[in-house]
Order: structure tokens, then sequence, then C-alpha cells
């Protein structure tokens, strides 16, 4: 296993983050557990997990579940010290199902340290290492949009200073060790890094972005900012809604797979998808690779990831996510995959 600085912390997390969107929903308890288990000891020292999950399906009286999960681990198991836990704080909710404290849930003072102390309550820590916004307060293109054509931001949105110096006063009680941005814009990474100068807070060690062969948005703009700025990026989604697996080509939808059963997510089900999801494919089997294996490997070899969050519901899939660690994906590959970026290029954003 390869292991990474996480921004400018000198904490060294591994390449490959286990992701856990699923457990309490598509996982059960027992099958968390194997899962962390299973990483652990095969050097993985890097979850993430949220207050809102699991999310497959969003579902009110499973929030939280993840959380629980994981505390139920750690209090069985006595490994706290051996990983580096990340969470966040939910913005305000943009689903009509869950409402988190009561749907006034806008990322001021109040309902980050209102949150912090959930998921402390649900982790069974007293600290969390890396806890993140999971997305910001302010109208942004999250989640598939693209672009912005005018600033409407909720009137009761919390500025981003607040949200920061409230960050930053967990950090020194020692509730939080350090703090990350989910799905953020250059404008909001450059701002929180502005404030954090000025004005002596702690400073953002991470960007939780998707990235992956169908979307590399990331490369425009945020890449700088993970490179010269130490703030790298943990993607998540590497292998689009397991699009570039190669299971739903043909119009298959698997049981039990996430298509089936969380049908919020459509950022990928876009026109130009399945075509350039088939040419992925083919060129992970013509270089005898497993179609995951390439599209994990590939997110891995980029200089400006400090992670790549994987996600599975069975070990089989996790078995498969952290083997792509050791993975060195040829040139000719690299060139086929580039290829295919230049004709389809981000059909997925």
């Amino acid at each position: 296993m390869e292991y990474r600085k996480l921004g400018q912390t000198g904490v060294d997390v591994s390449v490959i983050c286990l992701g856990t969107m699923t457990w309490g929903s598509q996982n059960s308890e027992a099958e968390a557990h194997a899962q962390l288990d299973y990483a652990l000891d095969h050097g993985v020292n890097f979850i993430d997990t949220a207050e809102g999950y699991p999310v497959t399906p969003v579902a009110a009286e499973t929030t939280g579940k993840t959380e629980e999960y994981i505390g139920s681990w750690i209090a069985g198991r006595g490994r706290r010290d051996d990983f580096v836990l990340a969470s966040k704080v939910a913005g305000p909710s943009r689903d009509p199902i869950r409402k988190f404290r009561g749907g006034n849930n806008h990322l001021d003072r109040r309902n980050i340290e209102l949150a912090v102390d959930g998921s402390l309550q649900r982790l069974r820590t007293d600290y969390i290492d890396l806890y993140q916004v999971h997305w910001p307060d302010r109208k942004v293109p999250v989640f598939g949009a693209r672009g912005l054509s005018d600033l409407a931001d909720p009137v009761d949105a919390a500025p981003i200073e607040e949200t920061l110096k409230t960050l930053s006063d967990l950090v020194r009680a020692g509730k939080v060790r350090h703090i990350g941005v989910s799905n953020e814009t250059p404008w909001g990474v450059s701002e929180y890094l502005r404030l954090a100068r000025e004005r002596g807070w702690t400073r953002i060690a991470s960007i939780q972005n998707a990235y992956n062969l169908l979307n590399r948005q990331f490369e425009v703009g945020l890449s700088e900012f993970a490179l010269r700025e130490q703030v790298g990026l943990l993607a998540y989604s590497p292998l689009a809604g397991g699009n570039l697996t190669g299971k739903y080509l043909g119009g298959v939808i698997p049981a039990g797979s996430r298509r089936a059963v969380a049908h919020q997510f459509v950022r990928y089900d876009a026109p130009k998808q399945a075509e350039a999801s088939a040419r992925y494919v083919a060129i992970a089997h013509a270089f005898g690779l497993d179609p995951a294996t390439l599209a994990l490997a590939f997110v891995n070899a980029q200089a400006f990831v400090t992670a790549n969050i994987i996600g599975a519901t069975s070990l089989d899939q996790l078995r498969v996510a952290v083997a792509s660690a050791d993975v060195t994906l040829p040139p000719e590959a690299l060139t086929a995959i580039e290829r295919v970026h230049a004709e389809l290029p981000d059909p997925c954003p």
C-alpha cells in the first residue's frame, strides 16, 4: 500500500480510502465490520464517512447508521489509533426526506457544533481526524450541475468565515484534528485558504470532489490548488457510480446494484456515458485488466490525488479496489485513455 501526506498536516494516509456510503442500507453491520477488518489488515488506514450516510437509498430512518456501525466496530476492536477517521457535516438539506437538525442546518456555529457532537457519539470516539464540510452553504454547481449563471445564495446562508472559524475552534478544542471541504469550487477553496492565512485559523487539508474517467473536471482549476497549496483531492466516485465496471452496459441493471436502489444519482445518466464507459472497458480488456482496476489505477496515478475513496458492497469488490493500489497502468493504456477523453471529454461532469 502506498501512503501520501494529508495536506500539510504531516499525517500519512493510504492512497486507498475506504468509503462507507452503503453501510446501513445495502450493507449490514456485520458486513461493514468485515470490510473494516479486511481494509485495515491490507494496509488501508483511511476511513471516510458522514453524518448523512447511508444514501443508497436516502431514508430518514437509516440516516446516521453508517457512523453507528463504525462506532460499534471501534468499541469492539479497540483499534481507534490504527486509522485516520474522516466524517462530514451536512449543509442545507437538498432532499425532502431528511431534515438535519430540523431542516435549518446551515453551516453556522450552532449546526456544526451539534453535528460534530452527534458524530462523535455515534462513532464512539472523542476525536475525528478529518472533519469536512459535506457541501457548501452557498449556491454552487454540485452533484452534476455545470456552471453558475447567477448569485442566488440563501439569505440565511452561513458565510465561509463563520464556518471556518467554528471548525478552527473545534480543532483547538480537540474534537477535530484537521479539516477539509467537499464538493467545492476553486473560488470556495481560495476563500478557505485566504481566511486561514489572514486570520491565523486552521488550514483546510483536503478537497473531496468527484473524479473519474467520465468526470475529470477537477483537472480544470482545482488541480492547481491541490498541487500548489498542498490541498489534495480525496476522489470520490472513482468508478462513476459503477458505470466504469461495465456492469450496466447494454442497459442491464443488476439486482441490488446502486442503480437499482439509489435513483437519486442521475449525474451519470448522460447521453455519452454508455459510449465512453464501453470504450474504457474495452481498453481494460485489451490490456488484460479488470475494468474496475483500470479506472481505479488511473485515479491513483494522479499527482493531485491524496486518496481514492472506494466503496464496496461485497468483499470481492473491496479486494479488487485495494489491489488497485499496486497496479501501474502501461503507457499504451494511458495513451488509449487520453484518446477517448479527447473524443468524449467529461460526459458526466
